[in-house]
């Protein structure tokens, strides 16, 4: 869809966005089974008796996943129930074994909380908008229904249980966003905070992070909330933002005919750009939900939210803000910084043995990303320590060490670790710092290059970078190029 087309939809009609983000929670087992939680093995073998509800097994609840769902609800400014009920949600499909997942439904374990995102304002300025979070609650994920004709043979399906009963926690936000963008950046600040919290890992590669999108749109000035529909199993920041839009497109044209909008069930297709029709819409008492009669309701103890509370770390809004105060750096290089916990922790505990805290992000943001984004790593997965890497600056701010050099040692260390110090030397890469031996090869460049000298001494600055890097050269690039640039033009001009 053209900019020009949904411009012209969006002057008539306003999006109304629901989000519902499905994450798996960062535990060992599954929700109710000692079945362990892992990616990448072969198909059906992490899969336990009462993931797959055989008869005369009992679900026991996982005591981890109650924690990590009181650290999401504390952290998104949530009620914690001390009160729960575990439901049983029925429906049949082939990944789900037993004919129906456990989670929960009338009296869910978080509730009422919110977020904050950054949205685009007037003259390129963004504002900070609040966005709802009705309510968060545990359930069970189902399997995987696998269409791949390489596998499953032309009209095959096969079916992996090893996703089966893993724990998930639903996090279903008001209908607050309005915009593609305001998705996306919802769906951003909710995976930070998650990451940061260490509830998941919020991988959506493999699916530990899925978003169900609701959509409707209304006439600009109403409000009276359209027909929605929703759009299932989106794994991509990208995807949704495209879905979504692709969806109002939809809306649009079938109100604009004449049409109505049905509540249904969407699925977006990324090879088109458009969305289409899977089924129309269950409402809750398709499900027949009721309290799951194996298990009794969950009751957590008022003193045992207080002490997760305690352990919270420090979220990223906070330390945005802190870091902005205390350190004078830009928004951009902070939010830069604290887009991980791991790097946030690395630069703070690097700052506390450098001290420059504008140099230190600088080359953080510059050389050490560039390092970790082309290993598709987080720092914490590397050989680099805080303490090296203020140790290679401290050889640079001495002389000692080039800054060209120093860049070279940056992947050095993130792959293989090691103490900068040692590293210059067996590498030869200790800077010329023999004010003589620099001299001397100044003056034999110059004698190498009458006709340039002579510009130079005539007012022509221009020169000056091509001695300048023959200098450069004949010292393997360990020379200052500051000092190199003075001592040529002490040399040249006498100043």
């Amino acid at each position: 869809m053209s900019s020009e087309v949904l411009d012209e939809i969006l002057e008539r009609y306003e999006s109304v966005i629901g989000l519902e983000v499905h994450t798996h929670l960062r535990t060992e087992s599954k929700l109710f089974s000692p079945s362990p939680v892992r990616y990448g093995d072969e198909p059906n073998h992490d899969v336990h008796p009462i993931d797959l509800g055989m008869p005369g097994v009992l679900p026991v609840l996982n005591e981890r996943v109650v924690d990590l769902a009181i650290r999401l609800g504390l952290a998104t400014h949530s009620t914690v129930h001390t009160h729960s009920v575990f439901a049983r949600k029925n429906y049949f499909y082939p990944d789900l074994s037993k004919g129906y997942q456990i989670s929960q439904y009338e009296e869910p374990v978080v509730s009422n909380g919110w977020i904050e995102i950054e949205v685009a304002a007037e003259a390129g300025t963004s504002v900070r908008k609040r966005i709802g979070i009705t309510r968060a609650h545990l359930e069970e994920d189902a399997g995987k229904s696998i269409h791949d004709t390489a596998v499953a043979g032309r009209d095959g399906t096969h079916i992996d249980y090893n996703r089966a009963g893993v724990p998930l926690l639903e996090i279903v936000s008001e209908p607050d966003l309005r915009s593609a963008e305001e998705a996306g950046a919802y769906l951003r600040a909710l995976r930070q905070i998650l990451r940061y919290l260490d509830v998941s890992e919020a991988d959506m590669e493999k699916g530990q992070f899925r978003c169900d999108a609701n959509v409707s749109i209304r006439p600009r000035g109403s409000s009276e909330l359209g027909t929605r529909t929703e759009l299932k199993n989106i794994n991509s920041f990208r995807f949704v933002e495209e879905a979504i839009l692709a969806e109002i497109e939809r809306q649009a044209a079938l109100l604009d005919e004449g049409g109505r909008v049905q509540q249904a069930t969407m699925a977006y297709d990324p090879g088109t750009g458009r969305t289409h029709v899977l089924r129309l819409k269950e409402d809750a008492n398709d499900y027949r939900y009721f309290p799951d009669p194996d298990l009794i309701p969950l009751a957590i103890a008022p003193e045992r939210i207080e002490a997760v509370r305690a352990e919270l770390p420090e979220l990223p809004d906070a330390r945005r803000a802190r870091l902005e105060s205390e350190l004078g750096l830009s928004s951009q290089d902070v939010a830069q910084l604290v887009a991980t916990r791991s790097l946030a922790d690395f630069f703070e505990a690097a700052l506390a043995t450098y001290g420059n805290a504008k140099v230190l992000a600088n080359w953080v943001l510059r050389d050490l990303l560039q390092a970790l984004n082309e290993r598709e790593c987080e720092v914490a997965d590397t050989k680099i320590t805080p303490e090296s890497l203020s140790g290679l600056l401290v050889l640079v701010d001495d002389g000692r060490l080039t800054v060209r050099s120093a860049r070279e040692l940056v992947p050095v260390l993130v792959d293989s670790g090691g103490a900068p110090e040692t590293l210059m030397r067996e590498r030869g890469l200790e800077a010329v710092s023999d004010v003589a031996e620099l001299e001397a090869i100044v003056d034999t460049v110059i004698a190498a290059n009458v006709d340039i000298a002579e510009k130079i001494r005539d007012g022509d600055d221009k020169p000056l970078n091509a001695l300048m890097g023959q200098v450069m050269k004949q010292t393997q690039g360990k020379a200052n190029p500051g000092e190199v640039r003075a001592l040529l033009a002490t040399r040249l001009r006498g100043a």
